[in-house]
């Protein structure tokens, strides 16, 4: 039961922490911030900010239920997953927390795909919020992949969570895109001031959650491959 806590826990900050990473933080701001623009009341910002949010929610779950269905439904890669899932644990977060602290690099191609629905966006209507929030969720940048997965795929594996491990980081990554709309539609200078303490709060977060993971890893790798706990 604590494990699973654990993991539920772990969920949640793993997604809060993709949302503030900076390139998921600056489409979530721009995408909110454009089609605001063309509604001109705070609550219809919210409400576009509630269905941007619940469609990278849908997107997040949707995506990590379909492979983590997939891989545990095929017998081989299931019993597979199952014998040697604490093996793969240790090294695999042991290379996201590496990534984390900028040790490693990893590059991605760009997402003209993103930023043609963004182009979209400035024309469509408040519905356009869910269907772009989804696309922009599914256009993984180098940190969000990382995160996604590197490390919400194995620990919905590890506890054989087809859907509250990922609906937990979905909704992790909603948390911040929420405060974000409240912000829009009430001022851009408390928004500014937001963007910039969140910054800082991301760098330091992403560095602790860098070192933990490797912490983590380390004590995965030394208890599951070479049994020294």
């Amino acid at each position: 039961m604590g494990s699973l806590l654990l993991g539920l826990g772990s969920a949640l900050w793993l997604g809060i922490l993709t949302s503030i990473s900076p390139c998921p933080m600056a489409t979530n701001i721009a995408a909110i911030s454009f089609i605001a623009k063309r509604l001109g009341h705070p609550r219809r910002v919210m409400l576009s900010g509630l269905l941007y949010t619940a469609g990278r929610m849908c997107a997040y779950v949707v995506l990590a239920f379909l492979i983590i269905a997939g891989a545990l439904s095929i017998p081989q890669l299931s019993t597979f997953l199952q014998t040697y899932m604490n093996k793969l644990l240790g090294p695999i977060l042991i290379l996201v927390g590496m990534y984390l602290l900028g040790l490693i690099k990893i590059n991605l191609p760009g997402l003209n795909l993103a930023q043609k629905m963004q182009e979209r966006g400035e024309k469509g209507g408040i519905w356009t919020a869910a269907l772009l929030g989804g696309v922009f969720a599914v256009s993984f940048c180098p940190t969000s992949a990382a995160l996604f997965f590197g490390g919400l795929i194995p620990l919905s594996i590890e506890h054989g969570s087809r859907l509250l491990v990922p609906s937990l980081y979905g909704v992790g990554t909603g948390l911040p895109v929420v405060v974000f709309a409240v912000l829009i539609a009430f001022g851009a200078q408390s928004l500014g001031q937001a963007f910039k303490k969140l910054t800082q709060f991301e760098l330091w977060a992403r560095r602790i959650t860098g070192i933990i993971f490797i912490c983590a890893g380390i004590y995965f790798t030394l208890t599951h491959i070479f049994g020294i706990f």
